[in-house]
């Protein structure tokens, strides 16, 4: 292959990891937005692509591209790449799905304790001189309470082993797709059940699964049906997996708690959105992993990543691995070796 190297970035990322490149000898190629149509004519000439969350790689653009290797994503999820797409035109996608784990864990429990100790409820009562609301004994503690974790994944995990170590909490959790040497490691602090029983017992329930075609609405009304009247729904990881309309209406009639969002089904949030009228749902704008120090290393992991391939070297977090069979990888032995 003959480099011209040049990598694409349709949203600037953080200085560090320019700098990684400039030193790498890779000519840096910067859209002035990420509109599709502004994307679409940089994509000739590109030897890599290092995606941020503003725009969705798609067949019409990978087709445009004319020696593209890599979709290097900044972040765990891949849900804005067609990566059927990418694996039949030979590009490799990956991914950085560790860098954010201990980001989102902690904005899951940030929400969690802003959902049971009521913190913006107790706020808006001190700034109106309703200082009594302290005697009606409203917020809840952690302590004991059960907490269910749709999906066990590295955040589900590590939220799970904080929240039964540090704060007592009975943890269930299920995941059809947990390997069973995991399920074995973890059975020590969480009790695996079924869906149902998950929803009907949990006093949280937090969600932790990718966005596929397969989790699309995967909790809906049935499941919102099963939780109790005073449990929490919480939701870190994609808007499109919860029935946003059925969790809206179990809110307004009151049938569940509240619940805590960092995701939605589309984003930014429509103005006339219901969401925004609920007092008993907290809203966050898709920051879980968007500290100042996650956004660091997701830069620093995905340009890290995008570097390697195109010098033949193995990365982690290959989420097509099975494009390195293809003839065009021929002259990456190292990257394509086990």
């Amino acid at each position: 292959m003959q480099h011209t190297k040049r990598i694409l970035l349709p949203q600037p990322i953080e200085a560090e990891a320019v700098d990684l490149i400039k030193k790498a000898g890779y000519e840096i190629v910067l859209s002035p937005d990420p509109k599709p149509e502004t994307v679409l004519p940089l994509m000739r000439g590109v030897q890599a692509v290092i995606l941020r969350t503003g725009i969705r790689m798609t067949w019409e653009l990978m087709a445009q591209a004319d020696d593209l290797w890599v979709v290097s994503r900044t972040g765990a999820g891949v849900d804005n790449v067609d990566v059927q797409a990418a694996t039949e035109m030979g590009i490799l996608v990956t991914s950085v799905p560790g860098a954010n784990t201990v980001s989102v864990v902690e904005h899951t429990i940030a929400l969690m304790f802003a959902l049971m100790k009521q913190i913006p409820l107790m706020d808006q009562a001190v700034r109106e001189d309703r200082f009594d609301i302290r005697f009606k004994n409203i917020p809840r503690d952690l302590k004991k309470k059960t907490l269910g974790l749709v999906g066990l994944g590295r955040i589900g995990s590590e939220l799970a082993q904080i929240c039964y170590g540090a704060f007592g909490m009975a943890v269930l959790g299920y995941d059809p797709y947990l390997p069973i040497e995991v399920k074995q490691r973890l059975q020590d602090s969480i009790r695996f059940c079924e869906m149902g029983e998950l929803f009907r017992e949990s006093d949280i329930i937090s969600l932790h699964i990718p966005l596929l075609p397969t989790t699309q609405k995967i909790i809906g009304a049935r499941e919102l049906g099963w939780m109790k009247k005073d449990a929490f729904l919480i939701n870190t990881s994609r808007g499109g997996i919860l029935d946003e309309t059925a969790l809206i209406q179990y809110l307004k009639e009151g049938k569940i708690a509240g619940a805590g969002l960092d995701v939605f089904i589309q984003e930014p949030l429509e103005k006339e959105n219901p969401l925004k009228d609920l007092s008993n749902v907290i809203l966050t704008p898709h920051t879980a992993a968007l500290t100042r120090e996650c956004v660091l290393r997701l830069a620093l992991e995905a340009t890290q990543s995008a570097l390697a391939v195109l010098q033949g070297r193995r990365t982690e977090g290959m989420v097509n691995p099975e494009v390195l069979k293809q003839p065009r990888w021929k002259g990456f032995p190292f990257l394509s070796s086990p």
